[in-house]
C-alpha cells in the first residue's frame, strides 16, 4: 500500500507540474504575441472610407460599427462549446481562451477538454498546432507552410469578432459577387488567402467559406458559420460559431463554440 500511495503521489505531482509548465508556456506565448504588434487605436473609423465597397460589405460595417470608433488593436475572448477530435468521433465539451493582434497578424488559442489541451497559434508569421494529452505528453506538434496558411486563415476569418480588422487596407480587399455575397482577399508575405462571405438582410456576416489545408496533402473547403450577434464593447459581434469541412461525403462539423466574454485593448492574459 505504501508503494501504491507513493506512485500515486508521484503521478499527481507529475500532472500538477506539467499543468503548471503548460500554463507558464502559454503565458509566455501570449506575451510574445502582444509584443510583436503595435496598437492602432488612435485611428478612427469614418464611413466615408466605405465608399466603393460592395453593397453588403457597406451594410455590414454600418451595422456592426459606429462612426468615429477606434480601430481594434488587441482582442481577447473566452468560450465554451463542443469539439470533435475526428470526423467519425463524438462531441466532447471544450472551453477555451483566445488572444489576437491586428496591426501584425497574430493569435493564440488554448482549448481544454477532460482529455487534452490544444494550442493553436499564428505568432511571428508562423502557424503551429500543439496537442497535449492530459497536459503531459505532446501527441501533435504541427508546423510548416500548411499550418502557416491554415492559422492565418483562422485569424482572418475570426476577425468578425474584431471587425475593424476587416476594413480595406494595403493587404485586404473586398470585391462584389451579388447583393448577399462578397469576396474577401488577403495578401500577406506571399500568401494569397480568400473567403467567400455571405451576409443576411440585416447586414450580419453569417458564413465564411474558403480553401484550407486539412492536412499537408489535402486542400479542402472550410466553412465558418456565425450567428447570435450581440453588442460587446459597442460592437456587434457573433457569439455562436459552427466550423466544418465540406468533403465529397458531405459537410462535417467539428467545432461549435459559444462566446462568453470578449474584451478589447487588453494585451495580457485573463
Amino acid at each position: 500500500m505504501i508503494i501504491i500511495f507513493s506512485l500515486s503521489g508521484l503521478l499527481i505531482l507529475l500532472f500538477i507540474g506539467c499543468k503548471l509548465n503548460l500554463h507558464i508556456r502559454f503565458n509566455m506565448e501570449i506575451k510574445e504575441l502582444f509584443a510583436q504588434s503595435m496598437q492602432v487605436s488612435d485611428e478612427k473609423i469614418t464611413f466615408t472610407q466605405l465608399a466603393g465597397l460592395p453593397g453588403p460589405v457597406q451594410r455590414y460595417f454600418k451595422y456592426v460599427l459606429k462612426e468615429g470608433q477606434p480601430y481594434i488593436s488587441y482582442f481577447r475572448m473566452k468560450h465554451a462549446g463542443q469539439f470533435k477530435t475526428g470526423l467519425d468521433k463524438g462531441w466532447i465539451d471544450i472551453k477555451g481562451e483566445q488572444y489576437a493582434t491586428t496591426e501584425m497578424p497574430g493569435f493564440i488559442w488554448k482549448g481544454s477538454t477532460a482529455i487534452f489541451t490544444a494550442r493553436d497559434m499564428y505568432i511571428k508569421n508562423k502557424g503551429r498546432l500543439v496537442v497535449s494529452l492530459f497536459s503531459i505528453y505532446n501527441v501533435a506538434d504541427g508546423t510548416g507552410k500548411e499550418f502557416d496558411q491554415g492559422e492565418l486563415l483562422r485569424w482572418l476569418g475570426e476577425s468578425v469578432m474584431y471587425p475593424t480588422n476587416l476594413l480595406p487596407n494595403n493587404n485586404l480587399q473586398w470585391s462584389a459577387i451579388d447583393n448577399r455575397t462578397a469576396k474577401l482577399t488577403f495578401n500577406y508575405l506571399g500568401l494569397s488567402l480568400f473567403f467567400i462571405v455571405s451576409f443576411n438582410d440585416a447586414g450580419e456576416i453569417t458564413q465564411l467559406e474558403t480553401k484550407r489545408y486539412m492536412d499537408k496533402d489535402h486542400l479542402e473547403t472550410w466553412i465558418i458559420k456565425a450567428g447570435n450577434y450581440k453588442t460587446m464593447n459597442a460592437i456587434l459581434v457573433p457569439t455562436a460559431f459552427d466550423v466544418s469541412w465540406r468533403l465529397k461525403k458531405g459537410d462535417f462539423s467539428y467545432a461549435r463554440f459559444n462566446v462568453q466574454t470578449i474584451e478589447y485593448g487588453k494585451p495580457y492574459q485573463f
